[in-house]
């Protein structure tokens, strides 16, 4: 890009336009997954509507690749591209909330600690992800789904409308509605359509306290527990989440020295209601074997949405993947057992996602999310610091994903996909040649392709 061009684009910014010269170009580019190291040419780190729309008319007019960025968390990291325009939505972090009519309007660039903190001060949330730090724009647009999504559903189940900048430059809004086939194509899939710089959502009441935490058992006694698991995830209620962590153990202080660095099966546990009443509900949880050691306690709901942050800190390289279950029937929970063993480094993991519940309330072609029926998602996660670390820990979340597949595992959720080129087929199932010719529609030139691309119908 000429300077004399990007001069002018910097002038017509209210926000900062940010070159590689510059001396915080290096911080703003980075994402959370550390192994992407993309360098555009410049990055429009914008400060309304407005900005947002000049910087990719700019980029259109030009032939620039484009990338967005909201909170800058998703795994494949497709807020970077190399050598076009990143827009950058990560100032715009606006939340207003409305109590009376329980809705919350959320500016693209909101994190979900954005969200929680402004929602949980009327008592209020919805659905979201688990770990604070992650943008509410990319989230939503992949589905969103945590703790609450069995009594409440999808992030993208209680979206009431988005505002969008379009290919074309234009400010749209989409609903039931107003552009109603937009809307559909939203609610799950992707970035394909346009920059979403507003979010409405619907809340419900929520804590302010949780019952949550971690249970934790050997990994001798993970097959038993996790046979428990799946016959407790059959009937459980809906105020109830629970999802199944094999892992090595962390040094946390609930969890004696000698476990420390050992292999073992973690249960996070979330019961949104009573806290004596979640006490009873989870019990028979922990029948099959002895804990050796737990955490689970009435938390605020913010608190509870901030204890994996830890976990899932910004920097260390990331490689994730997902396959979906109808349910963990032998033999998965000894083949998952099995792989723990290979884990390849001490921060890797294999994560169980309990569905179900309201999840499933919707039809699968009713959004474009369409794994309403599974029971659970399981998926393999490779985390690492050292580079030369790459190549082993890919090869081992590709391993571990064949067996899955192998095992009846099928489908992905889009925001759990490592890779940048196009899994859209797998990720969008029978939905995804609707979603194609929406693309048609709103983005044929393909303009927004840095993603889980979805092609425009007709161009293959």
């Amino acid at each position: 890009m000429l300077d004399t061009e990007l001069a002018r684009l910097a002038t017509a910014l209210d926000g900062v336009l940010i070159r590689p010269d510059d001396a915080d170009y290096d911080e703003v580019r980075a994402v959370w997954n550390g192994m992407i190291d993309r360098r555009p040419g410049a990055i429009a780190r914008c400060a309304n509507v407005t900005d947002v729309k000049t910087a990719l008319d700019f980029a259109r007019e030009r032939g620039l690749l484009i990338s967005a960025r909201g909170g800058g968390h998703h795994i494949a990291g497709t807020a970077v591209c190399d050598d076009g325009l990143m827009i950058d939505l990560s100032a715009m972090r606006a939340v207003s909330v409305d109590p009376d009519r329980r809705t919350a309007l959320v500016e693209g660039g909101a994190t979900l600690a954005d969200l929680d903190r402004e929602t949980q001060a009327f008592g209020l949330a919805t659905p979201g992800g688990v770990v604070s730090t992650t943008g509410v724009g990319g989230l939503t647009l992949g589905a969103g789904f945590g703790w609450l999504s069995r009594l409440h559903g999808l992030a993208i189940d209680n979206l009431v409308q988005a505002e969008l900048v379009t290919a074309e430059g234009r400010e749209v809004r989409a609903s039931e509605d107003e552009n109603p086939e937009l809307f559909w194509g939203l609610r799950g899939g992707g970035g394909n359509f346009g920059i979403v710089t507003a979010f409405t959502f619907r809340l419900h009441e929520v804590g302010p306290e949780v019952l949550f935490g971690p249970t934790v058992y050997r990994l001798d006694d993970a097959v038993d527990v996790l046979r428990g698991y799946r016959r407790f995830a059959a009937t459980a209620p809906r105020q109830c989440c629970v999802w199944a962590d094999l892992m090595t153990a962390p040094p946390l202080p609930f969890l004696s020295e000698q476990v420390h660095g050992t292999r073992v099966l973690t249960l996070m546990q979330c019961y949104a209601g009573d806290p004596a009443e979640g006490e009873k509900v989870l019990a028979p949880l922990h029948e099959p074997a002895k804990p050796i050691g737990s955490a689970v306690m009435p938390r605020p709901y913010v608190e509870a949405q901030q204890l994996l942050d830890g976990v899932y800190e910004k920097g260390a390289r990331n490689y994730w993947t997902s396959r979906n279950f109808a349910g963990l029937d032998d033999p998965v929970p000894e083949m998952l057992v099995d792989l723990t063993r290979t884990l390849p480094t001490p921060q890797s993991d294999i994560l169980i996602c309990q569905f179900g519940g309201a999840i499933g309330d919707v039809a699968p072609e009713a959004t474009a999310y369409p794994h309403r029926l599974a029971a659970f998602a399981v998926a393999p996660g490779a985390r690492w610091i050292e580079p030369s670390d790459d190549a082993a820990c890919v090869d081992w979340v590709r391993g571990v994903t064949a067996r899955l597949s192998s095992s009846g595992g099928e489908g992905s959720y889009v925001n759990f996909v490592s890779e940048s080129e196009a899994r859209a087929r797998d990720a969008y199932g029978a939905n995804f040649e609707r979603l194609a010719a929406l693309k048609a529609i709103w983005d044929p030139g393909n303009l927004f392709r840095l993603n889980q691309n979805i092609p425009p119908a007709g161009t293959g």
